[in-house]
């Protein structure tokens, strides 16, 4: 009895962990899109990394956490805060803040993810002498105007006075943007968002004819904000209308979002605690807090997540470190 009772075990064992995996892989070849999220560990010295996810919960690290991308020599000693869009034609556009006080962003691009191209940085606060940073670099793609949007977050000394001192070692951020169609030439780099407080990490997404603007509010002092909120506008550069924090908690930062289904995620890096953060929301209104259901790769920084084709995502997971 013993025996017949083991061999029955084992057997429903085997056929659950096959029928779990023959549904995983049927779900891949169900729908051609999957969901990637770049990202940088530590500092950013190591540069680029990719996670993917099949329902915006949990993320697996590709290549085993290996590094897709080093920091270019001559260009930058990091890759902090990439971002990356697809234009039309599958060309990958990728951008990064490479450093802690450079007037440049980092740029490349790539048709697989793997190799990539025209490395560079692009001057965009060069103009501004005083400029002590540019940081959190966010790539938007505008498919009625058929333009790149590229928005940042800079601190200027002596701009902005009535929030001076309002954070730490004096930054006093705003954010900024230029555009451009063809990553060559760019438009005169303007203010993109001033909500009267310091101002950092911006995310732009489309829900039909709105344009979401996801962002933190770096305010430490008189009292600590910390927070992801979320403003709405009818243009991508808005005017946006503010609606409320989203964020679960304070001590957050670098927001992206997804919508999946009928349902926005918005993720965010609680960078105190070495963990990511997520809410939900079917009107945008309601957030639900869904931190204790994530999984991401272990020590995962500030990133942005998009949709891949599965013909791409597949060439990922077939390499090796």
């Amino acid at each position: 009895m013993k025996f017949c009772f083991l061999h029955i075990l084992l057997f429903f064992i085997f056929f659950s962990v096959w029928e779990s995996s023959t549904c995983f892989a049927q779900e891949l070849e169900s729908s051609p899109k999957r969901w990637l999220f770049a990202y940088f560990t530590q500092k950013g010295e190591d540069g680029l990394h990719f996670a993917w996810s099949a329902d915006g919960q949990t993320w697996k690290p590709l290549k085993e956490g290996k590094s897709f991308l080093t920091p270019p020599e001559k260009i930058s000693k990091l890759i902090r805060d990439p971002s990356i869009v697809q234009s039309p034609d599958g060309m990958f556009h990728l951008v990064w803040t490479g450093s802690w006080t450079s007037k440049r962003i980092g740029y490349a691009a790539s048709k697989n993810l793997i190799e990539w191209t025209d490395i560079r940085s692009i001057p965009v606060m060069e103009h501004e002498p005083n400029t002590r940073n540019t940081w959190a670099p966010e790539l938007f793609y505008d498919e009625p105007s058929q333009t790149f949007y590229i928005i940042w977050s800079s601190t200027i000394s002596g701009k902005f006075s009535e929030t001076a001192g309002s954070s730490e070692t004096d930054y006093n951020h705003r954010m900024y943007y230029t555009t451009t169609k063809d990553f060559k030439n760019f438009s005169e780099t303007k203010i993109f968002w001033n909500p009267n407080h310091n101002v950092i990490d911006g995310f732009l997404a489309k829900n039909g004819t709105q344009y979401l603007l996801f962002y933190k509010n770096e305010t430490l002092k008189p009292e600590v904000k910390k927070n992801i909120l979320l403003a709405i506008g009818s243009s991508p550069v808005g005017p946006f209308e503010v609606q409320d924090v989203i964020s679960h908690t304070n001590w957050v930062e670098g927001p992206t979002a997804l919508k999946i289904g009928n349902e926005w995620f918005v993720y965010y890096d609680c960078y105190t605690k070495d963990h990511f953060g997520a809410v939900k929301s079917k009107d945008l209104k309601i957030w639900e807090n869904i931190t204790d259901k994530l999984c991401f790769p272990i020590h995962a920084r500030h990133g942005t997540t998009f949709e891949v084709d599965q013909k791409i995502l597949q060439k990922l997971l077939d390499l090796r470190p």
